[in-house]
């Protein structure tokens, strides 16, 4: 029990320092290219991704729940009933959702563009606003927060979207290679 907290603590930990990595590279490069001062675009890179690190976490956290929540409930039963009724549901797909170890429903949730599109929009609107703030309290210039809180969280979105992707599948993988060995 305690190597399994320790395993899930190390990579939680694992992925927001790489999460804290990434932001820091791409904060700084943005900052320069919008202020021109190593100065500016240091003090924004080393203090934005602070910021934002623990945002992150609390976001990642949140949709974690979110999705256990989403899976511990009968929503995706309902509608696996109510399609399998209406002859939707295809065979392989009653086959997916239909462990065949004795355990009942998978209920394996498919990432859905949906639900990747407003996890996406959500960060996206947490790190604006983050990122407007601490470039407003480190410059004093609105003009250059607003740039900085515009680009920065358009061009980190992109690159959060990629890091939870890759996180993602890493996990799948670790969870397809485990019944194996078992």
């Amino acid at each position: 029990m305690v190597g399994v907290i320790l395993s899930t603590a190390r990579k939680l930990a694992l992925k927001i320092a790489s999460y804290g990595v990434m932001h820091l590279v791409v904060a700084i490069l943005v900052a320069f290219a919008i202020t021109r001062d190593w100065r500016i675009a240091l003090a924004v890179g080393m203090v934005e991704p602070f910021f934002q690190t623990i945002a992150y976490s609390i976001h990642d956290r949140v949709w974690h729940r979110i999705e256990r929540r989403r899976m511990a409930s009968n929503i995706e039963e309902a509608a696996e009933a109510f399609t399998a009724r209406l002859d939707i549901m295809s065979p392989e797909e009653q086959a997916r959702v239909h462990d065949n170890h004795g355990h009942g429903h998978s209920h394996a949730l498919p990432r859905s563009l949906k639900q990747v599109a407003v996890k996406t929009v959500t960060y996206g609107v947490m790190h604006f606003t983050v990122a407007v703030l601490v470039a407003f309290a480190l410059t004093q210039d609105i003009r250059a927060a607003l740039a900085i809180g515009v680009i920065e969280p358009l061009v980190q979105t992109v690159f959060f979207t990629l890091h939870d992707r890759v996180w993602s599948r890493m996990e799948e993988r670790r969870a397809a290679r485990k019944p194996a060995t078992a």
